[in-house]
C-alpha cells in the first residue's frame, strides 16, 4: 500500500490526525527531505526509518519503493511542505504505482497555493495552478502568453532569486493586473503583499525577496465585442422607421 502524507507548510500544529495515524503505522517514509521530515516526526515522537525519494533519485527510489511494496511493506510518501504530487516528482510514483495495480491513498492536508488563493483577495470560484515558471525569460514569457486571455486568476511559485524578474515578465505579458503575493504562510510572519503587478515589482525592487513565493495574478477581463449591428444600414433603417 502507498500513501500519499500531507504535512505542514510551515507551522507543524497544521498536521492532521489522519496523517499522524498514517505516519505511525506505515512501515516506512519516503522523503523529499529526510532532515525536515525527521524534524516532524520528532515533534511528535513517530519512530520511522526513512530514505530519499526527490527528483534527482526518482527511478531508482521508485522502483525501490515498489519493491518493499511487492515484499509487503507499506510506505508513506511525503514532501518538503504540503501536498505530494503538486510540483513535485510524487505524481510519477504515483502513476507507477497505478500502473502497477498498488493500492494508492491520499490523506489531505495543507497546500500554499489554495491558502494563498484564499488570501489574495480575487476571485477563487475557479482558478489555474501553473507551479514554477521557466527560470528564464524568453521562455517565461512563452509560459505566460499561453494563459495571457484566461478569464481565471492564475498560481504561480516562484524562488526569491527569480521572483522580480517573474514579476517583471507577467507586467509585460499579462498587463498590470491586480496580484498577490503570499510568502511565510501559516508561520509567524506570514505575509501576503496585494496590489497591481506594476506595485508588487516596485515593492520587491526595494525589498530582498526571502523565502519561497505564491504569486496570484487576476484573470483577464473579458472585452466587449462590438456590436456590429449599432452602425448597419439595416439597424439605422429600423431606427428610423
Amino acid at each position: 500500500m502507498l500513501y500519499i502524507v500531507s504535512t505542514p507548510i510551515g507551522n507543524m500544529g497544521d498536521i492532521t490526525l489522519r496523517a499522524l495515524e498514517t505516519l505511525a503505522k506505515v512501515d516506512l517514509v519516503a522523503s523529499e527531505d529526510t532532515r525536515k521530515t525527521g524534524l516532524l516526526l520528532k515533534r511528535y515522537d513517530l519512530k520511522k526509518p526513512q530514505f530519499s525519494f526527490h527528483e534527482h533519485n526518482e527511478d531508482q527510489a521508485g522502483a525501490r519503493i515498489m519493491a518493499l511494496i511487492a515484499a509487503g511493506k507499506t510506505v508513506a510518501l511525503v514532501t518538503n511542505a504540503g501536498t505530494p504530487g503538486i510540483s513535485d516528482p510524487g505524481f510519477t510514483l504515483i502513476r507507477r504505482a497505478l500502473q502497477a495495480g498498488v493500492p494508492v491513498t491520499a490523506i489531505p492536508g495543507p497546500a500554499a497555493f489554495v491558502m494563498a488563493l484564499i488570501l489574495s483577495g480575487l476571485p477563487v470560484h475557479s482558478f489555474t495552478f501553473r507551479g514554477f515558471p521557466p527560470h528564464k525569460s524568453g521562455p517565461r514569457r512563452s509560459f505566460l502568453q499561453v494563459d495571457r486571455d484566461s478569464p481565471h486568476p492564475l498560481i504561480f511559485y516562484e524562488s526569491p532569486y527569480r521572483l522580480k524578474a517573474f514579476l517583471a515578465d507577467a507586467l509585460e505579458v499579462l498587463g498590470d493586473r491586480d496580484a498577490a503575493v503570499a510568502n511565510d504562510l501559516t508561520k509567524m510572519f506570514e505575509q501576503v503583499d496585494r496590489g497591481s503587478l506594476s506595485e508588487l515589482l516596485r515593492l520587491f525592487s526595494e525589498t530582498e525577496p526571502r523565502g519561497e513565493y505564491t504569486v496570484v495574478i487576476a484573470g483577464a477581463v473579458a472585452r466587449a465585442k462590438p456590436d456590429r449591428r449599432a452602425n448597419s444600414p439595416e439597424t439605422d433603417a429600423d431606427e428610423r422607421g
